[in-house]
């Protein structure tokens, strides 16, 4: 009997005293349980990112592949709520891949997302995407200068030359191949009257797919008093009877003040051993002045 009281003060003390207390501490023991367990419950989410594809340097994308992809990622609950997505990007290494029209997988084997430890990527979609690649090269190409507005009235542009001349340019052979030149940014000519270089002008492609390796030119643009044409027919030196009938292409105030005797004809033998007219030009218009239509009779 003694044994059979002191069990039931045993279970008494252990289940009926202090009940209250007991079960508030069992009620915050359950509560903070399920919340561990359930925020640590393996969960899934899908997000859209964006897709950057790694080429090789020797190749380039020529159409508009897929932008962003759709991704299913697993893992600890709290983890996942506490990524940023908008860090989240999807990598594809296409470096291996030969140039041409491919089509690309895209799964979990294939797609790299840095994604924090415990965390999944469980799919991606689309699962396949069109990609063209296309072999890279490299060409040296003439330079055009550009240019915007008019000389002073009376002047104009006897000549331009840009150095250098040309410059390299890379990008897809098809686009490559067929590109003739790159052009300058305009330069501006409006109200010049004489010679002037505009220094380091950038230079960019027709086509955006080519790079341009050489990003800058100097420009020089000979710029004088406007010419006009005057004709001259004056005798050929050690020549009896022979007369040399040509036109000048010359600045309109040099030319209306030339005589034709400060004009000289010869014969001289060309570059083929054949006798051919020269006519000498005093030394103001060496450099400025076109002969035309040069005759001998």
């Amino acid at each position: 009997m003694a044994d059979k009281r002191i069990a039931k003060n045993v279970i008494r003390k252990v289940f009926l005293e202090d009940l209250g207390l007991k079960l508030l501490a069992l009620v915050i023991t359950l509560a903070l349980w399920l919340g561990v367990t359930g925020l640590s419950t393996p969960t899934t989410k899908r997000l859209t990112v964006p897709l950057n594809l790694s080429i090789s340097s020797d190749a380039q994308v020529m159409n508009v592949p897929q932008q962003e992809v759709d991704i299913e990622i697993s893992g600890d609950k709290r983890k996942i709520e506490q990524i940023n997505r908008s860090e989240l990007v999807a990598s594809l290494d296409l470096t291996d891949l030969a140039p041409g029209d491919r089509v690309v997988s895209l799964s979990p084997d294939t797609v790299y997302v840095a994604l924090p430890q415990g965390i999944k990527l469980v799919e991606v979609a689309p699962s396949r995407i069109a990609v063209n690649l296309e072999a890279v090269e490299e060409k040296e190409i003439e330079v055009k200068a550009e240019t915007i507005g008019q000389p002073a009235a009376g002047f104009e542009v006897y000549d331009t030359a840009v150095l250098p001349q040309k410059i390299r340019v890379r990008g897809p052979a098809s686009v490559v191949r067929i590109l003739e030149y790159v052009q300058t940014d305009k330069i501006d000519l409006t109200g010049k009257t004489a010679e002037f270089t505009a220094k380091q002008i950038p230079v960019s492609a027709p086509n955006p797919k080519a790079a341009v390796l050489n990003t800058f030119v100097d420009v020089v643009f000979r710029i004088g008093e406007k010419r006009i044409e005057r004709s001259f027919t004056i005798p050929v030196a050690g020549e009896i009877g022979k007369t040399a009938t040509f036109t000048l292409f010359a600045p309109k105030t040099l030319l209306q003040k030339l005589q034709a005797a400060d004009l000289k004809a010869e014969m001289i033998l060309n570059d083929r051993g054949e006798l051919a007219p020269q006519v000498i030009l005093p030394a103001e218009l060496q450099d400025i002045a076109e002969i035309r239509k040069l005759t001998v009779k």
